[in-house]
């Protein structure tokens, strides 16, 4: 295992073709599913996405999953986009959906699934990552049916699943591909960032111990404000607005749009379910192959620390990309975008193929 940071070329040109596989939507029901913290669920709703069929060998193991994991406050549905599935799911495209049986799940506190703005609101179980895995690993054996996963990939938080998707399920999965994390626990400026929302929304009055009747409009907009500022990227802002009156009006606009489609507790346990991340002390025992690929614009994975350098190298069969600064890349949300990663996905693809 060699750590190296290298310059992404651009992926091959591909036809953003329209999917020719419809996704499966559906909910998974865990019954009487027991957190790390102690508290159960009598019924924890996982909501996901499908597209493809399994496909099973000789011994009836599957051989073809693919599960895509989605960051902080996201859903699987936003893997549907243009820009991403619309690169990876069609035709001759590296996930092409009539040959992978892809799962696109909403996790915990997200989307369709569960969550505190379901009705317990503060009262809900106080998830963690560990908690989120092991519910999506109860999606696909128990609801799904799949005894195994070709590959797992994961964008921000979800790519913190992959981690621990290594280290809970090590048989369970061929490779994993997390984009914008690092396997270690959250501190510095990231977890200062991520303390700041939380008490953004809990030090707002209108709160209330999160029995709230109308949303705690400042602490959210707080909330908002720092993780837009924590997750953007210079020059993609300066595009959005290149002129005084177009970055304020275009600011106006995206506050206004999250406030309006973003709940303060789900928020609040989005962020707290981070606190015990902490992949780093198992990273020798990793058995599956992994390729880690960060951007050098990303604020919340800054890569002048140098920690994926020095974890990376216990890894056995890990590597490390860093994507340069482009006119591509998108700061941390560059991990959304395939275009400028997706010839290492490809050649990633290729070793997990049997015999290679």
């Amino acid at each position: 295992m060699l750590a190296v940071a290298v310059p992404a070329s651009p992926a091959r040109a591909q036809p953003s073709a329209a999917r020719t596989v419809a996704p499966v939507e559906a909910d998974y029901l865990a019954r009487d599913f027991k957190f790390q913290a102690g508290d159960t669920l009598p019924t924890l709703t996982l909501h996901y996405r499908t597209l493809g069929t399994p496909q099973r060998d000789a011994s009836g193991v599957v051989r073809n999953a693919v599960l895509i994991l989605h960051g902080t406050g996201g859903t699987g549905e936003g893997f549907l986009s243009r820009t991403f599935g619309g690169e990876l799911f069609g035709p001759g495209q590296l996930l092409d959906a009539s040959r992978y049986f892809i799962v696109l799940p909403d996790g915990i506190g997200h989307g369709k699934s569960s969550k505190p703005s379901h009705g317990l609101h503060a009262r809900f179980p106080k998830y963690t990552y560990d908690d989120m895995v092991r519910a999506q690993h109860l999606l696909l054996t128990d609801g799904l049916k799949v005894n195994h996963l070709k590959l797992v990939l994961g964008t921000s938080m979800g790519a913190m699943h992959c981690w621990v998707w290594c280290e809970m399920y090590p048989d369970f999965v061929d490779g994993l591909v997390p984009l914008a994390s690092v396997p270690t626990q959250i501190a510095g400026r990231n977890r200062v960032m991520r303390k700041m929302i939380m008490d953004s929304i809990t030090q707002d009055p209108a709160w209330n111990q999160g029995d709230y009747t109308s949303q705690p409009r400042q602490g959210l907009a707080g909330a908002i404000n720092l993780l837009m500022m924590m997750t953007s990227s210079p020059l993609q802002w300066h595009k959005s607005g290149a002129t005084r009156e177009a970055a304020d009006k275009w600011y106006e606009d995206q506050i206004r749009s999250r406030t309006a489609s973003t709940d303060a507790n789900d928020m609040l346990y989005q962020f707290n379910a981070s606190r015990d991340y902490d992949p780093s002390p198992n990273l020798e025992k990793i058995t599956a192959a992994v390729l880690a690929i960060n951007s050098a614009d990303d604020v919340v994975n800054p890569p002048e620390l140098g920690l994926m350098e020095k974890l990376m190298t216990r890894v056995k069969r890990g590597r490390y990309v860093l994507i340069p600064t482009s006119d591509e890349t998108r700061g941390h949300g560059t991990h959304s975008i395939p275009a400028v990663w997706g010839t290492h996905l490809e050649g990633f693809l290729k070793n997990l193929e049997p015999g290679t």
